[in-house]
C-alpha cells in the first residue's frame, strides 16, 4: 500500500469513534525500512500557522487495529495522544 493511498482513508478511533482526520504523513525507520506510525492533523494552531509548521497527531503503527478499504481503525486513550511540531 502506497503513502497516496492511505491519505485517502479516514482515520477513526475505535474507543470513542472520534474521526481523526486522514493520513498527512509516515513516520518510518531509515535503517530497518518499517513504517512506525502514521500521522494525522493535530489541532489547529494560529501561532504555527504563521511560522508554517504543520502540526499533527503521532499514532504509532502498533495503535492500529485495521487498515480497511475507506477507514484506518484505530485504538488510542486520551494519553496515547503525541502531537509534533
Amino acid at each position: 500500500m502506497s503513502l497516496s493511498e492511505l491519505r485517502t482513508k479516514d482515520v477513526v478511533n475505535t474507543l470513542n469513534g472520534k474521526r481523526l482526520g486522514k493520513v498527512m504523513d509516515i513516520e518510518f525507520d531509515a535503517q530497518t525500512g518499517c513504517v512506525e506510525a502514521i500521522v494525522v492533523p493535530g489541532e489547529f494552531k494560529v501561532s504555527a500557522l504563521v511560522r508554517g509548521e504543520k502540526c499533527g497527531i503521532v499514532i504509532p503503527w502498533q495503535r492500529i487495529c485495521k487498515i480497511g478499504e475507506n477507514v484506518i481503525l484505530v485504538e488510542l486513550e486520551p494519553g496515547d495522544l503525541e502531537d509534533e511540531d
